[in-house]
């Protein structure tokens, strides 16, 4: 099989595993097909950030997903630390304001280009796919619909300087035309159609998550749980390429 970089470069890996053993495992058997690896805190409270290096050694580039949510000054010392720990793509809770992202995004940057290397993206989660619009409404006493608040957070992310968002893919096309087709759209909760759903609410397809405009992929347990990791990852290829 060829490999397609543009679908390569869609696909965010998510080491959602319990050592580093098997962290590096994925990272070696599946570097040819991800365009970044996700790295959460999950991992990073069991194993320490040595594999931060090991991805970066192997020639990959890692997605720090931490969720920053504080107050400004925290976020932005916080950012500057994670581009000097290697992150190409990391990310914050766009609820945490207007200040906080644009000090996140002034500390990123700046730092960047002091160490000489490519501006992260950064990323502001919207809404988790976990979040139900029963939860927004019921539970957490936000009466918006999920696309429109999802949508609302999503401008305020942009005009804070943001590199793009954490969305569904529901909310993936109305996203792209509000805050234009630069501002980039990393999707969770992606489920190939032959996978298990597993804890998430709003999902989608790969090809439907494309279909809508999605600039990321994250793919999870269809590939990491299988036997067959590249059969996998094989699969989720043809699927997207029937819609690119």
């Amino acid at each position: 099989m060829n490999i397609n970089p543009k679908i390569k470069e869609k696909i965010v890996l998510a080491l959602d595993v319990n050592t580093i053993d098997e962290a590096k495992n994925l990272v070696k058997e599946l570097k040819d097909y991800t365009g970044v690896f996700k790295v959460g805190l999950q991992f990073i409270l069991a194993n320490g950030s040595e594999v931060f290096e090991f991805i970066k050694d192997n020639g990959g580039k890692f997605f720090f997903d931490i969720k920053l949510h504080d107050i400004p000054n925290t976020v932005k010392k916080a950012s500057e630390n994670i581009i000097k720990n290697g992150a190409s793509f990391f990310n914050l809770h766009a609820a945490g304001g207007a200040e906080m992202m644009r000090q996140a995004a002034e500390g990123a940057n700046n730092t960047a280009k002091e160490l000489g290397v490519e501006a992260p993206v950064i990323l502001a989660v919207t809404l988790l796919t976990s979040v139900s619009e029963d939860v927004l409404n019921k539970e957490l006493g936000i009466q918006y619909n999920t696309k429109d608040y999802a949508l609302n957070l999503a401008k305020l992310a942009k005009s804070s300087g943001m590199s793009g968002v954490v969305a569904s893919a529901n909310e993936c096309a109305d996203i792209k035309s509000a805050c234009g087709k630069e501002f980039k759209v990393l999707c969770p909760g992606i489920r190939p159609a032959w996978s298990v759903t597993g804890d998430q609410k709003r999902i989608a397809t790969p090809a439907y998550a494309v279909s809508q405009g999605a600039d990321y992929l994250v793919i999870g347990r269809a590939v990491t749980a299988s036997n067959d990791k590249i059969g996998a990852m094989k699969k989720i290829f043809e699927e997207i390429e029937g819609v690119l």
